[in-house]
This record gives C-alpha cells, sequence and structure tokens, in this order.
C-alpha cells in the first residue's frame, strides 16, 4: 500500500528528482533509446539495443559477449539473450577462437552487415532531432560534459 505524501520522510518530500541530473540523463538514455527502438523495429525488425550491440560488433569495438557486457553495464546472461536472438535472425554467428577454444567471437553476417550500415542514419536521425536548436558550440560542450562524467565515474569510453 503506497503512503499517502504527508507520512513520507521529509527527505522524500524535499527530493526534487525533476532537478537531479541523474535521473534527466537517465531520462534522456531512455527518450533516445525509446526513439531508435521506434525506428530500428519499423525499419529493421530489431530493438535499439539489438541495432547497438550488432553496430557495435560490425565496427570492431567489441567481438566478445564479455566486451558487449562490459560496455552496456549489463549481465552476461542478458547479453548472450540478446546474441541468442541475433543469432536466430542470421545478424551474427559466434565463432571459436583458434587461440584460446574457450573464447567466442562474434561475427556479422552479411545481412547483418547490411543491417549494421543502415544504423549511423537511424542513430544520426535520432540525435539530430534531440539536438534541435542547439548550436554547434552547445554540442560540443555537451559532448565534453558527458565525458567528464564518464571520466570522473571511472568508466572506460572517457578514454
Amino acid at each position: 500500500m503506497t503512503k499517502p505524501p504527508s507520512q513520507l520522510p521529509p527527505e522524500v518530500c524535499s527530493y526534487q528528482v525533476d532537478e537531479s541530473v541523474g535521473y534527466l540523463i537517465a531520462r534522456a538514455k531512455s527518450s533516445l533509446s525509446n526513439l531508435v527502438t521506434q525506428r530500428t523495429l519499423g525499419e529493421l525488425g530489431i530493438t535499439s539495443t539489438q541495432a547497438s550491440m550488432l553496430f557495435m560488433i560490425a565496427s570492431g569495438r567489441c567481438s566478445l559477449a564479455a566486451e558487449l557486457a562490459r560496455d552496456y553495464g549489463i549481465d552476461a546472461s542478458a547479453v548472450t539473450r540478446l546474441i541468442d536472438r541475433l543469432e536466430k535472425r542470421n545478424l551474427l554467428s559466434r565463432v571459436r577462437s583458434s587461440e584460446d577454444r574457450r573464447a567466442v567471437h562474434l561475427a556479422v553476417t552479411e545481412e547483418g552487415r547490411e543491417l549494421a550500415a543502415r544504423m549511423p542514419e537511424i542513430f544520426g536521425g535520432v540525435v539530430d532531432k534531440a539536438l534541435a536548436g542547439f548550436t554547434p558550440e552547445e554540442v560540443g560542450f555537451l559532448k565534453n560534459m558527458l565525458r567528464r562524467i564518464l571520466a570522473n565515474t571511472g568508466d572506460p569510453a572517457a578514454d
């Protein structure tokens, strides 16, 4: 049962979540993901996360499930399920490493490469919509601030 606002601790009542930088970043990320998913589902038949992971593999940024899990901050089992879906769609395949039999590399299929080639336009279109009215200087400043947040939190993407 939900407590009425008058019975909540003062810290909860006085905290303005709409002014929280973390909340605003999370909402912006969610909005961008939803817009990308609308396009990728409609145009490619996959979610934004599937599209993004497929693109990361196709671009050579990630080739192992563990790298995807680290980059996306999700557990290995969730990545495995996403990879299973992409493999079932014949967009990628698993290839056992010849150097290390324990390692399984992810390889994009021809169909996967065709989809990956369409993603920059989709991602760019969504970001352009989100940044409508921003000056190039403001966009540069925003990217700088986001990189600083990543650096401050120890994220390797800031390097």
